[in-house]
């Protein structure tokens, strides 16, 4: 099938046609025509999409989600975490790879990689840096990264052992391999529920203090000053944290970093309600550190948004909320997210550019470019449409949404890749 969306504004910082409206020709999968109104031939064999209210992207990429496949199909299937990345406007995500077993041998990558050719979403598997991620013994990273690895991490755990972390970060150097990290402290943490603060006090739980997050950062930036190569901080969330990588990049140490968009939007007073959908990690902070968040996302120190979507089965989340799994889902409300909280600090530009060309430019891999001869990876949206979410919406296996019953102003339309697109099955 070919297609002609026609009249639609691009969205690229790095694009010549930034801003413009253009009508784009996909033939066989690929960009034949950038034209200002409408292709030279004929449209009796086109489907032809009008983009008069509509954005085009290059297609966006999930840095951080877990499909918990193999293992935990009963919370996601590659092929149910599949289908809510597209429904989410991603065309490419990477997952962590806690799984069982955990992603460590070039049989587990083969199994990851193998889904690519049945569906639209291309999957990129990270790693795990630790055999079975517990931080005792490295993994073989070189077979890992030849046979596909694209980053290595101990995924929802983080690297806590101090000499594992110094010699991952040596034995990466070999390859210019990418260490992700999400720092915390275990022992500070431990047994904790939700942010350490005056929510948790008044809700007499046990509290998570950003000082777990922030001395973990500390400390892998010292090492990452005494070892050299390069490290990504995940799934951030603290105003101090902010700052102690914008002045690490300051001082030139190849850092970078992601927030996931949940945390831009909620701080931890609405715990108040005993709600496990919004039981996470890290926890909601509070108002101050979303401020920085968005200050840090503005100025370009958080160099990514990730969706951070980590689905629960109902018997992990329907129960008092401090024996409840943490976790929420984030694929499908990620874009919304950022474009209603992220309004006032970032132009539609810079958020497109948070989930297209930065996450790609920190993992080394192929740029998506709205240019003709490229093959097509993109995703089509509306910047300006509000939309409720809802159960019946959400194409994940999980419905932990910390974001039910919200309205959201930014919704994904359709995501092409190649030859394939989910336009037929929307609309």
């Amino acid at each position: 099938m070919n297609y002609l969306i026609h009249n639609v504004e691009i969205i690229d910082k790095h694009s010549e046609f930034n801003r413009q409206r253009k009508s784009i020709l996909i033939e066989n999968g690929v960009i034949t025509q950038i034209s200002d109104i409408s292709p030279t031939q004929s449209t009796d064999h086109l489907t032809v999409i009008s983009g008069q209210n509509l954005q085009l992207s290059a297609g966006w990429f999930d840095m951080r989600a877990s499909f918990c496949d193999p293992g935990f199909e009963y919370k996601e299937t590659l092929s149910t975490g599949c289908n809510a990345a597209q429904a989410g406007g991603f065309t490419e995500v990477a997952v962590l790879p806690n799984t069982q077993p955990v992603i460590q041998t070039k049989n587990e990558l083969a199994y990851l990689k193998s889904h690519n050719l049945r569906h639209l979403v291309q999957i990129y598997p990270i790693a795990a840096v630790s055999v079975n991620a517990e931080g005792k013994e490295l993994t073989e990273m070189l077979d890992l990264h030849t046979h596909g690895a694209i980053a290595f991490s101990d995924g929802i755990q983080p690297v806590w052992h101090s000499d594992i972390l110094v010699k991952t970060l040596q034995y990466l150097q070999k390859f210019d391999g990418l260490l992700i990290n999400r720092p915390e402290d275990l022992m500070l943490t431990r047994f904790g529920t939700m942010n350490e603060g005056v929510s948790s006090t008044m809700l007499g739980l046990k509290g998570m203090p950003a000082l777990a997050e922030e001395m973990m950062i500390r400390r892998d930036l010292d090492f990452l000053a005494y070892a050299g190569g390069k490290i990504h901080f995940s799934a951030i969330s603290s105003a101090r944290s902010v700052q102690l990588i914008r002045e690490a990049k300051a001082q030139g140490l190849q850092v970078s970093c992601d927030v996931a968009a949940h945390q831009i939007a909620i701080d931890d007073a609405a715990l108040m309600s005993f709600d496990s959908f919004l039981k996470v990690n890290p926890p909601f902070r509070g108002k101050t550190d979303i401020e920085a968040l968005l200050e840090g996302l503005q100025d370009g120190t958080i160099d990514v948004v990730v969706s951070d979507h980590r689905p629960q089965d109902e018997e992990s989340k329907n129960l008092e909320f401090d024996l409840a799994e943490f976790g929420a889902l984030g694929l499908e409300t990620a874009f919304g997210v950022l474009n209603t909280f992220g309004k006032k600090h970032l132009s539609l530009e810079d958020k497109i550019d948070k989930l297209t060309f930065r996450p790609r430019q920190i993992l080394k891999l192929p740029q998506a470019h709205i240019k003709v001869g490229e093959e097509a990876n993109l995703t089509l949206f509306d910047a300006q449409q509000e939309w409720t979410v809802e159960p019946k919406h959400i194409q994940s296996k999980s419905k932990n949404s910390p974001f039910l019953g919200t309205t959201l102003t930014g919704k994904p339309v359709a995501v092409f890749s190649g030859a394939q697109t989910n336009w037929q099955e929307k609309n």
